[in-house]
């Protein structure tokens, strides 16, 4: 991969964990509102790997992973497997009122909490045309 590439896909990379961190956040909020206090981290982290109410969540820590395993590799990955990373995220992170799955979740998301909005404007900020000057 390029160097231009590398420090873009680790821009991105940054971005979605500050993202993730919000939803995670977010979720966890939404869960306890909904179904009361959750009493452990160790409890936390199994209903974020086991629980139904978090397995939306599951594409865009995929994602990450996918990333990392990118960032992480002896060989440089192809220019082609960090342009599909980047286009991936492009799509996962479009928000759907009417859809399901991720894209329904997340558009709740961004309507219940403002730090999810203003994660999401730090990512989608990374994929804005760039005018020539």
């Amino acid at each position: 991969m390029t160097d231009t590439l590398r420090k873009r896909l680790e821009k991105v990379r940054l971005a979605l964990l500050a993202l993730h961190k919000a939803l995670v956040d977010s979720e966890r909020a939404s869960y306890e509102q909904t179904m009361g206090v959750i009493k452990s981290p160790n409890h936390f982290l199994k209903l974020l790997t086991d629980d139904p109410w978090f397995a939306w969540l599951k594409p865009i820590s995929s994602l990450i992973v996918s990333m990392d395993e990118a960032l992480d590799m002896k060989e440089s990955p192809g220019d082609s497997v960090v342009e599909a990373l980047l286009k991936e995220t492009h799509v996962l992170l479009v928000p759907s009122e009417n859809g399901e799955g991720f894209g329904r979740h997340y558009f709740d998301a961004l309507q219940r909490d403002p730090n999810v909005i203003l994660a999401h404007a730090d990512v989608t900020k990374l994929f804005e045309k760039r005018k020539p000057k």
